[in-house]
């Protein structure tokens, strides 16, 4: 049986539209409308502005909520693939993926093609000192503790992650398509909370101490181009000025992490082994290229608790905000 939940959201349609693609390069041209510079915005910001200011026809989606199920095996890789960067090869995406799946009650995926399309995006939680005999685990938390050594922001970490250690640490996994809205979120993390207390009840072992949230952020790179070309460079604003890493201003893949951040013990940012590949900005039209970096943020369980209620108030699903509706009621499928 899978869990669902509805939301549908008045998305705006570009299917059709002959200028849609034209619009998506020509990042360099400001909105039509507003004060606000579009070039002085990161690259998802662009997009997202031009998105907001281009008219289109109204399309109805509905997001539907699923309990992680053998049908989402590839599409979990995907994600975990995008989530884990360039260093995704060190790790059996596979072996993780069924890991996910066997905690059948435990964890999330959004849908839009009902319970048999692809995952779009999935929050789940794995519990690193349970499975911590299993190899996908034990070179997830070698990975963390090496990674935690090179950021004096991380270091505390390591205690926190040793093997004899009593803590109970949750391993938080959560991606989507760029495309999905950061208001999917809440819900996500509300049923997971749900969900785990539920599991405790049944004494199933999900009394957790601390949560691990996997993420990323990115930082802004200039063109090299505009060296050779003269080109007055645009000026980018920090998504927040206290989110500053070795005098490099970090942007947010996960919008949500900003307001986890208010609550964490501790986060920060850390470097992939493998290299990103380096592309030139100018080549997709834009002043700022990215390099991407890993990120971690650490809460105890009573201040995720917490944090979630703040995130529902920041990204809300209500009728007055992006068209969006919520049918909070819920319904089993086979």
């Amino acid at each position: 049986m899978a869990k669902r939940k509805h939301v549908e959201d008045d998305l705006e349609n570009s299917a059709g539209d002959e200028d849609s693609e034209q619009e998506f390069s020509g990042l360099e041209e400001s909105s039509s409308e507003g004060s606000e510079d579009v070039q002085s915005l990161p690259f998802l910001d662009q997009r997202n502005h031009l998105i907001r200011a281009k008219e289109y026809d109204e399309i109805r989606v509905e997001f539907e909520w699923f309990d992680p199920q053998k049908q989402d095996f590839e599409g979990f890789q995907m994600l975990l693939r995008q989530l884990l960067g360039t260093d995704a090869s060190f790790f059996h995406l596979g072996a993780i993926a069924d890991l996910i799946l066997e905690q059948k009650l435990l964890g999330s995926t959004v849908k839009t093609d009902g319970n048999e399309g692809d995952p779009h995006s999935l929050l789940t939680v794995l519990n690193l000192k349970q499975h911590r005999n299993k190899p996908v685990i034990k070179s997830l938390v070698d990975y963390l503790l090496d990674r935690a050594a090179t950021s004096s922001s991380l270091s505390p970490l390591i205690s926190l992650l040793a093997a004899n250690g009593g803590n109970e640490i949750g391993l938080i996994l959560s991606e989507r398509w760029v495309n999905i809205a950061t208001e999917v979120v809440p819900p996500m993390y509300e049923m997971l909370l749900e969900e785990i207390e539920w599991a405790v009840d049944d004494k199933e072992p999900y009394t957790f101490t601390h949560y691990l949230i996997w993420s990323k952020i990115y930082h802004a790179v200039p063109s090299t181009l505009d060296e050779t070309t003269n080109r007055p460079l645009k000026k980018m604003k920090p998504v927040s000025s206290k989110d500053v890493d070795d005098g490099q201003s970090m942007y947010y893949f996960h919008p949500e992490d900003e307001v986890l951040h208010r609550y964490a013990m501790l986060h920060g940012n850390f470097d992939y082994k493998t290299p990103v590949p380096e592309g030139d900005s100018r080549n997709a039209f834009q002043d700022f290229g990215v390099t991407p970096h890993g990120h971690l943020i650490l809460l105890d369980a009573t201040a995720l608790k917490t944090a979630v209620q703040a995130l529902k108030v920041e990204f809300p699903f209500l009728p007055t905000t992006s068209g969006v509706t919520m049918d909070e009621s819920w319904s089993s499928t086979p």
